[in-house]
């Protein structure tokens, strides 16, 4: 059995109201992750493999990545076997990443690529205006179904979808569509076993396992911004506060205490004001902060509290 390494990566960028991922097309037009083979004759390392590929396939230039997750499982590839050009048995191997940048920047016509809002693929995950319809009209009830019989499968449902009193943990983003998965309710799988399509779409499907990805990408990042600074590599240079906290609620999929949220800030003395004002928003100017960049060159800087308000 041959065995292909391949590269993929989550580019996570903020529009000001939504997260976006950065995709191409496939055949078939499914979005997909920017992913490329790596070539021990031709690449010297993975992540410079992955920003040549990621520069071909979509004309944007990556700043800060770090690895995500290697994703080897048997059969990875079947959903769409034309991912990578390979013969039949091929094991493919993905190493994942995840990529931050400032700014969704307009990318150049030549290329299949765009801009996707995540909770396109993630509907279930937005609880930034209440917890969304879906979870009780459709999920709760088919996972029910699926769970009957089952004290271990109704338990896994309740806990990881926030269930008959259970609490709603945004990091179990990767748990939540593994389960869905496992049920039968996403395209993915029907696609995988040659089932027919689930009677409701749970959000839009991805080529491969790349939804997975994503899911995983996710929920790497929630749990990653509460103790590492790392949200600031999707800020501008100059930010209000409250547009660090939206930023932070976009992410997390949750609202925040506008007042918790910034006493815990300035306790962490990540951010400090610049003196100027924000101009053109119509309303009172709101100062502009910056990130105390010498604070996360010295690795003393941590993550930001998210104080989530709880649903009444």
């Amino acid at each position: 059995m041959s065995l292909i390494i391949g590269l993929s990566v989550v580019i996570v960028a903020y529009d000001g109201e939504k997260p976006r991922v950065l995709t191409t097309r496939r055949q078939g037009g499914l979005a997909a992750l920017p992913f490329g083979a790596f070539d021990p004759e031709v690449h010297r390392t993975f992540e410079l493999a992955l920003r040549g590929w990621v520069k071909q396939q979509t004309g944007f230039q990556l700043g800060y990545v770090e690895q995500l997750y290697t994703f080897g499982d048997r059969d990875r590839e079947r959903p769409e076997a034309n991912l990578f050009d390979a013969p039949d048995g091929t094991r493919i191997v993905s190493v994942g990443y995840i990529a931050m940048t400032p700014e969704a920047e307009r990318l150049p016509d030549a290329f299949e690529a765009r801009w996707r809002g995540w909770y396109r693929h993630f509907p279930w995950e937005d609880h930034r205006h209440g917890r969304p319809a879906l979870l009780d009209s459709v999920i709760a009830p088919k996972l029910r179904t699926w769970a009957a019989g089952s004290d271990e499968r109704q338990s896994r449902a309740e806990l990881a979808f926030g269930l008959e009193g259970h609490p709603w943990i945004d990091e179990a983003v990767l748990e939540r569509y593994e389960l869905l998965y496992e049920a039968g309710l996403v395209e993915e799988c029907a696609r995988d076993q040659s089932l027919p399509l689930p009677g409701a779409r749970l959000g839009e499907p991805m080529a491969s396992d790349h939804r997975r990805i994503l899911a995983t990408a996710i929920g790497r990042l929630r749990s990653k911004i509460r103790y590492r600074p790392i949200i600031f590599e999707i800020m501008p240079e100059r930010f209000t506060l409250s547009a660090l906290q939206r930023t932070a609620e976009a992410i997390l999929g949750q609202t925040l205490h506008k007042q918790n949220f910034r006493r815990a800030l300035d306790r962490t003395g990540l951010v400090e004001g610049t003196g100027q004002q924000e101009s053109g928003t119509g309303g009172r100017p709101a100062e502009l902060f910056r990130v105390k960049r010498e604070n996360l060159r010295r690795g003393i800087a941590r993550g930001l509290n998210t104080p989530v308000i709880k649903p009444g």
